[in-house]
C-alpha cells in the first residue's frame, strides 16, 4: 500500500512539474516598449540594438596583417549582375541561407536535411526567420571609435543574388563588400559540405590616412516566444558560455529572454560563445580562437507593433590597424542540430546546450549506451529496449528487494483485513495493531519504498534524453511507429501500457481504504489517456519496464507464495474466522 501511494505522489509530482514549467513559460509577462515613436515604420528594430564601441576589450595582441579579399577570387562564387540591395542565397547540401545585404544580415537559415515533419518531407526546418512574429535572425557588424565602420545596417555590395555550392566543390565562399572614406570591408561567409558551421570573417583594410580602431560584435535576435501549451516542455531562450578572469572552469548560463530588461547580460569571457536554442537546434556565434576576452552583453529594443526584440550577443578586443594595412575578424556561426559530436568540434561546452537539466550527468552516459546500441543495431527503437534492460539488470537487486517487502505485504493481507473488520471504527487502534503486526512479522511496509526512490532521477535523466535528443527526432522504430518522438498515431503502446499498469496493480498489496482501492484502480486508464500524448519513444521504455517488472515481481511472489494470499480486502469477514498463518522465509 505504501510502495503505490509513493508510486502516485512520484508521477503525479512529475506531471505537475512539467505542466507547471510549461505554465510558467507560455504565462510570462511580455516587455512592451514604451518609446513607439522611435521605431520604424516596416516593424525593423531601431538602432538601439547597437552595442557601444566603448564596451569592446583592450587587446594585447597587435593587429595581424592579412591580404585584402577581392570577389574575384572567391571560388564557387558564380557569374551575374552584382546587387547593393536586398537579398542573397546561400546554398550547401545542408543549408540554405538568406541574407540580407543590408548589414549582412543571415535572415533566414533552413535546414534541408530536416523536415517539419515526415507528412511534409519537403517543408525543411527554419531555424532563422524574419517573418513577423518569428523573427529570430543573426547580425554582425564593426564598431569603430577611429575611423569609419560598418554595422549591420551598412548596405554591402554582392556578386549575385544567389551562390550554390557545386558537385565536387567542398566549400562556398561568399564575399560583401562595402566601402567608406577610405575603409574597406570585406564579410565573407564560408559554408563546408556537410557542416552546419559557418565561417564569417570581416576583413578591415584602411586605405585612409589615419589609423583605424574598432572592434566585431556578433548577436543573435529574436522576438517574444510564442509557443502553445505543452506537456513535454524544452527550454527555449538564450545561453551562453565562457571562462571569468578569476575562474579556471567554463560557465554556462541560460537568460531566458523575459528577463533580459531586468537582468541585462555584462560579462567579460573566454573561449565563449553566445547562443539561442530550442527543442532539438540552435543558433551560435562563436568567436575565434585568435581573441582573448570577449564582452558580453544583451539588449532589448522593440518592433512597430509593441513586441519587443532581445538581443544577445558578444563584442572582440579593439584594434588598430594603420593606414594601409588590413585585419582580418573571423568568427564561426553555427546554424544546425543540437548533435552532441558535431557541437564538441564547435566549441568547448556547446555540448551543453543539449539540455539534460540537472540531471546531466546521468543523462550522458544513458545516452552514449543508447548511442552504443544504435551503432550495432541501427534502430532507435530498440536502441530504447535495449537500455530498458540494461538499466532493469543494473537495479535488479534493489527491485528484487522491493518486490520481496511486497510480496511479504501481500501475503498480509488476509491479517490487515480481519484488523480492519475487527476495528474498523477506531482507526487509532486500527494502526496500533497494524504497526504490532508490521513488527511480529518482522516485516518493514516501507521497505518496497526506498529501493524505488532511488531509481526516480534515473528515470528522469531517461526521459531528458528520449525528449531532448535530436538524434530520436523521426527515427522509425516498427511498422507503424514512423516517428519515436511524436505519439503513437494508433495508441498501441498507451494502451499496452495501460494494460501492464492493471497487471502491477494486481500484482500489489491492495489498499484497506475503499476509497485509495478505487483511486489506485482509475490509474491505469487515466495513465493511457496521458501517456498517449507523449512522445512514443518514452512510452516504449516505460512499456518494456513495467512488462520487466511485471516478470520480476510475478517470479518473486511465487517464490514466496504471496500470490496464494487474498487479493481482495474484501474479504475480511472471512479472514476474520479463519485464522492465517505466515511462513517467513
Amino acid at each position: 500500500m505504501d510502495s503505490q501511494r509513493l508510486i502516485l505522489v512520484v508521477a503525479f509530482s512529475f506531471v505537475l512539474l512539467l505542466m507547471w514549467q510549461a505554465w510558467n513559460e507560455d504565462n510570462a509577462a511580455l516587455l512592451k516598449q514604451a518609446q513607439t515613436s522611435a521605431m520604424t515604420a516596416n516593424g525593423a528594430p531601431v538602432r538601439n540594438d547597437l552595442p557601444s564601441a566603448s564596451n569592446a576589450p583592450q587587446s594585447n595582441a597587435p593587429a595581424a596583417d592579412v591580404p585584402t579579399a577581392h570577389a574575384s577570387a572567391v571560388p564557387g562564387a558564380p557569374a551575374g549582375t552584382p546587387t547593393d540591395g536586398g537579398q542573397i542565397r546561400l546554398i550547401s547540401d545542408v543549408l540554405d541561407l538568406t541574407i540580407n545585404t543590408q548589414g549582412g544580415v543571415v535572415q533566414r537559415a533552413e535546414l534541408s536535411k530536416y523536415p517539419i515533419n515526415l507528412e511534409h518531407p519537403d517543408q525543411p526546418v527554419r531555424l532563422l526567420n524574419d517573418a513577423p512574429g518569428l523573427f529570430n535572425v543573426a547580425q554582425s557588424g564593426l564598431r569603430a571609435t577611429s575611423g569609419a565602420a560598418p554595422d549591420h545596417y551598412a548596405v554591402f555590395k554582392a556578386d549575385s543574388h544567389e551562390f550554390r555550392l557545386a558537385d565536387g566543390q567542398d566549400k562556398l565562399v561568399v564575399p560583401l563588400t562595402w566601402e567608406q572614406d577610405g575603409i574597406r570591408v570585406t564579410k565573407t561567409f564560408t559554408l563546408t559540405r556537410g557542416n552546419y558551421a559557418v565561417d564569417v570573417s570581416q576583413t578591415v583594410t584602411n586605405n585612409s590616412a589615419a589609423p583605424w580602431v574598432g572592434s566585431q560584435y556578433r548577436q543573435l535576435q529574436r522576438g517574444p516566444i510564442d509557443g502553445g501549451m505543452a506537456l513535454v516542455y524544452t527550454y527555449t531562450g538564450g545561453v551562453y558560455a565562457g571562462t571569468p578572469a578569476n575562474g579556471e572552469r567554463l560557465a554556462y548560463q541560460k537568460t531566458p529572454l523575459e528577463e533580459l530588461p531586468k537582468k541585462p547580460v555584462d560579462a567579460s569571457l573566454k573561449d565563449g560563445w553566445v547562443a539561442m536554442i530550442q527543442h532539438y537546434f540552435l543558433s551560435a556565434w562563436v568567436p575565434s580562437d585568435k581573441e582573448d576576452f570577449n564582452h558580453f552583453y544583451s539588449l532589448t529594443s522593440a518592433q512597430s507593433n509593441g513586441q519587443p526584440l532581445y538581443t544577445l550577443g558578444m563584442m572582440s578586443p579593439a584594434h588598430t590597424i594603420a593606414p594601409g594595412a588590413s585585419n582580418e575578424f573571423s568568427s564561426r556561426l553555427y546554424l544546425g542540430p543540437k548533435i552532441q559530436d558535431d557541437l564538441e568540434k564547435v566549441a568547448t561546452g556547446l555540448d551543453l546546450t543539449v539540455d539534460y537539466g540537472m540531471l546531466h550527468f546521468i543523462a550522458k552516459p544513458i545516452f552514449w549506451l543508447l548511442s552504443l546500441f544504435y551503432s550495432w543495431i541501427g534502430n532507435w527503437g530498440w536502441a530504447i529496449i535495449l537500455v530498458t534492460v540494461v538499466i532493469k539488470l543494473a537495479f535488479y537487486r534493489l527491485s528484487e528487494s522491493s518486490y520481496r517487502s511486497m510480496a511479504n505485504m501481500r501475503k498480509l493481507q488476509p491479517k490487515l483485513a480481519s484488523l480492519k473488520e475487527r476495528y474498523g471504527e477506531d482507526k487509532q487502534k486500527f494502526s496500533e495493531e497494524m504497526m504490532k503486526l508490521y513488527r511480529t512479522e518482522k516485516i518493514n511496509p516501507l521497505g518496497g519504498c526506498l529501493p524505488m526512490l532511488v531509481q526516480i532521477p534515473v528515470f528522469i535523466a531517461l526521459y531528458w534524453v528520449l525528449v531532448e535528443s535530436v538524434e530520436l527526432r523521426q527515427a522509425p522504430w516498427i511498422l507503424w511507429i514512423n516517428d519515436l518522438t511524436a505519439k503513437d498515431p494508433y495508441f498501441v503502446l498507451p494502451i499496452i501500457m495501460g494494460i501492464s499498469m492493471w497487471l502491477q496493480h494486481k500484482l500489489n498489496p491492495q489498499p484497506m481504504d475503499e476509497m485509495q482501492r478505487k483511486v489506485f484502480q482509475i490509474l491505469p486508464p487515466v495513465f493511457t489517456v496521458f501517456f498517449a500524448f507523449f512522445p512514443s519513444g518514452l512510452v516504449l521504455y516505460w512499456v518494456v519496464n513495467n512488462i520487466l517488472s511485471i516478470a520480476q515481481q510475478w517470479v518473486i511472489n511465487k517464490r514466496m507464495g504471496a500470490l496464494d494470499a487474498d487479493l481482495e480486502p474484501a474479504s475480511a469477514s472471512k479472514s476474520a474466522t479463519t485464522p492465517v498463518k505466515l511462513t517467513k522465509k
